[in-house]
């Protein structure tokens, strides 16, 4: 399968290099979605899939066009970002050998912080934004309907493409639930493929806000896409999609914020209180949409509580924690993307992936704020209901292969609102102040 990966990823990357840069972007993201990332070309000990084939040709062009790059503005969230590829990068440098490190960080810098820049330099005007959300739902909808045939009918089709290659062990085989298989689709694991449609579940439903025919299809295309979610299976994007659909419907109801988190905080005291535990103990033994393994992510949290001092300053240094023996297991599985971040990094993974959360986010409530733009505000939910969403999942799910890329391109168009705040929408911005507010009110 080398040679036909080559082949596509060499197509796809043209189409990169010659698209509008909103068209290129949606050709990156189809391509995570719909390549399986376990095909790759292998040049010595490098492995190559088709997706940084794309980034790295899209980064390059992005580079090289000077229109491209006169429209960037540095950002806070980009200096966050950095900083912590920064920490990220050093800190595999320093507890790993030379030659190890630098093959692997290069993979890892394609996979995000080129990921996150590829979309801070194309997202540049809504209309292009629109324009490529809207590709990639119409991308979705298959994927979706691939999800839930193979959640009914257990057929693999993307096995197909494996043959006889080591590669097809990396697709794993799950009982069923409920009767149902749990779907993988392109992916090796049910959970990377229902995390990933609920990742971009807020921007579709966000096309209702759209003229003519979206206003309509937005709707389709969003319980197509949250069907297909459910489809995996799997209780991380279970979790996920109950958190984005309460974010979403608290759009309407604001005021409700504020109330609802001081009221979680104080059932978390009360119920830690009463049950004389921890209270993510309990969160994670009755939160759990599809009961899983929940104590096994308690007694995760558990253990490294118990052992922060032997992670605390730059982790493990690339070695299993050896927690395995307390958890049943022959090796550590952390389901938990901010303990990866501390088992690989230390403390100070820790607090830059959850700074560059907390910039994000405050980011997007900034701008909503400010503006008075109705479309835009509901934009910065979407992708504000996106954020919170992927940030309580990880409590639970841990990140690799294309999820962490679509994440990170994701918050590369959080970086860009700037840019969608500055220029006009619709012919909205120019009829009078009722006709503007009919118009929200039809998309809510």
């Amino acid at each position: 399968m080398e040679g036909v990966t080559l082949t596509i990823a060499s197509i796809l990357a043209m189409l990169a290099l010659t698209l509008r840069p909103h068209y290129a972007l949606a050709v990156y993201i189809a391509t995570l979605l719909w390549y399986p990332n376990y095909l790759i070309v292998s040049v010595g000990t490098i492995d190559i899939t088709a997706a940084r084939i794309v980034t790295s040709a899209l980064l390059l062009r992005c580079l090289a066009d000077s229109q491209i790059r006169s429209r960037f503005v540095w950002s806070r969230l980009d200096t966050w970002v950095t900083l912590s590829m920064v920490v990220y990068v050093g800190t595999y440098l320093i507890t790993r050998p030379l030659s190890e490190s630098l093959e692997n960080r290069s993979g890892f810098l394609l996979d995000t912080w080129c990921a996150y820049m590829v979309a801070r330099f194309t997202v540049i005007d809504r209309s292009a934004f629109v324009t490529t959300i809207k590709c990639i739902a119409v991308t979705l909808v298959p994927l979706a309907v691939l999800g839930m045939a193979e959640s009914a009918t257990g057929w693999r089709p993307f096995t197909l493409l494996c043959g006889n290659s080591p590669a097809f062990i990396h697709i794993t085989s799950y009982n069923p639930r409920w009767g149902f298989t749990r779907a993988v689709g392109p992916f090796n694991h049910s959970i990377l493929f229902g995390s990933c449609l609920v990742m971009f579940l807020p921007l579709v439903y966000y096309l209702r806000c759209q003229k003519n025919r979206w206003q309509v299809w937005a709707y389709i295309v969003s319980v197509v896409v949250f069907i297909g979610a459910l489809s995996s299976m799997s209780s991380g994007p279970w979790m996920m999609v109950i958190v984005a659909i309460l974010c979403l419907a608290m759009e309407k109801h604001p005021a409700w914020i504020k109330p609802a988190l001081i009221g979680l905080g104080l059932s978390c005291i009360l119920v830690a209180a009463a049950s004389n535990r921890p209270f993510y103990h309990i969160f994670f033994s009755y939160m759990d949409p599809l009961g899983g393994s929940g104590w096994h992510r308690a007694k995760l949290i558990d253990l490294a509580i118990e052992h922060l001092g032997e992670w605390w300053l730059i982790g493990y240094g690339g070695r299993d924690p050896d927690w395995g023996g307390e958890l049943g297991m022959g090796i550590t599985d952390i389901t938990n993307q901010y303990l990866v971040a501390g088992v690989e990094y230390g403390i100070l993974g820790v607090i830059m992936l959850c700074g560059v959360l907390a910039v994000a986010l405050r980011g997007i409530v900034s701008l909503y704020k400010r503006s008075a733009d109705r479309e835009l505000r509901s934009l910065c939910w979407s992708f504000g209901s996106m954020v919170v969403s992927v940030a309580v999942v990880w409590t639970s799910v841990s990140f690799f292969g294309p999820p962490t890329q679509l994440f990170y391109s994701i918050l590369g168009m959080i970086g860009s609102l700037p840019n969608l705040a500055g220029s006009e929408f619709s012919s909205a911005t120019k009829v009078n102040d009722s006709v503007r507010y009919a118009e929200f009110l039809s998309c809510r």
